[in-house]
């Protein structure tokens, strides 16, 4: 997701706040030279003013000064520890910093509180969005090939956004629970009635509460979630602990044919196809179907991605017990 507006995070001052937007007006012109120079003035006045030095990477990148473009996103880096606006991601993408940054949970609830009201036209109407379906065929594939009745008792949607996938698989559940880093997203979900519990949490924290609790789940989902972090580790892991005795874990990522993870230039990561499956076996999770797809376009172009189903071993786990 790439196409949502302009952050604004005020300095504090009402004339420094005027000309970041007058600094705006001048780019939105194509007057990037006039925008630069107004705001490097705006950011002497106020060094601590995040969003005027994020303002002022992007033009400097949009002039070709990349090295003017990275000191400025130090400087945001500096100034906003949350990387509220994501600073990190445009360092790595400039190749400067760490190149697979982690995306912060302030950055990443952000961008999604901001989309959600627009997410569902604009990745069905503009985006060719096939996940929730791809996922669907592909559990189906699974269940058919096992002589299975695509019918499951407990269901855990990560990252469930607005409800897409939540939709094509509330057939098939008795209990659905969702899980979004976003209170935007979980609003527009629970107004579509499609959950049983709603859960407005980091995913790696909420699978560890769901252990301890504990529940367990015939079928983990995450559609087009993956793409948002760079460490998928703790998150298989954490599923690993709350699926059932031969449960399915379905999920999207997108790829790319070298070998581990990549930060795209849209900002989002890839996942090849060897890490995902190395990731999935020390976990004890075996790939039962992988096919690559669609699952959504990037301006017009397909974008390369893996449907994955891993299933859990069949042998119940041994219970938890705790030392004296």
């Amino acid at each position: 997701m790439t196409d949502t507006g302009p952050l604004f995070v005020s300095s504090g001052d009402l004339i420094l706040d005027r000309r970041y937007k007058w600094a705006l007006d001048h780019a939105a012109r194509g007057d990037f030279a006039a925008a630069a120079d107004i705001l490097v003035q705006t950011v002497q006045l106020a060094p601590g003013f995040a969003t005027a030095w994020f303002a002022l990477g992007a033009i400097r990148d949009r002039l070709g000064d990349c090295a003017g473009a990275v000191a400025a996103f130090e400087k945001v880096c500096a100034a906003d520890p949350e990387d509220y606006h994501g600073a990190r991601l445009q360092l790595a993408r400039l190749g400067a910093g760490d190149a697979t940054p982690a995306m912060t949970p302030t950055y990443v609830r952000r961008l999604f509180d901001q989309y959600a009201e627009r997410y569902d036209a604009a990745l069905t109407a503009r985006l060719c969005y096939r996940a929730p379906a791809l996922l669907g065929d592909a559990v189906g594939v699974v269940m058919r090939q096992a002589g299975q009745p695509m019918r499951y008792g407990s269901v855990l949607d990560l990252g469930c956004g607005t409800g897409l996938a939540g939709a094509v698989f509330r057939p098939f559940a008795e209990q659905l629970a969702g899980v979004d880093l976003s209170p935007a997203m979980i609003d527009q979900a629970a107004a579509k009635h499609i959950y049983d519990r709603l859960i407005v949490s980091d995913l790696v924290e909420a699978l560890q509460e769901e252990a301890a609790a504990p529940r367990t789940y015939q079928l983990v989902l995450a559609a087009d979630v993956f793409v948002y972090v760079n460490d998928l580790a703790p998150i298989v892991s954490g599923v690993a602990t709350v699926l059932a005795p031969g449960g399915l874990f379905a999920f999207t990522v997108e790829t790319f044919s070298s070998d581990g993870v990549k930060l795209l230039p849209t900002l989002r990561y890839a996942h090849s196809e060897s890490h995902v499956r190395d990731l999935l076996a020390t976990r004890g999770l075996t790939v039962v179907s992988l096919v690559r797809a669609a699952v959504r376009s990037e301006r017009g172009v397909p974008v390369d991605s893996l449907v994955v189903v891993a299933q859990a071993s069949t042998a119940p786990r041994s219970p938890v017990t705790s030392r004296p």
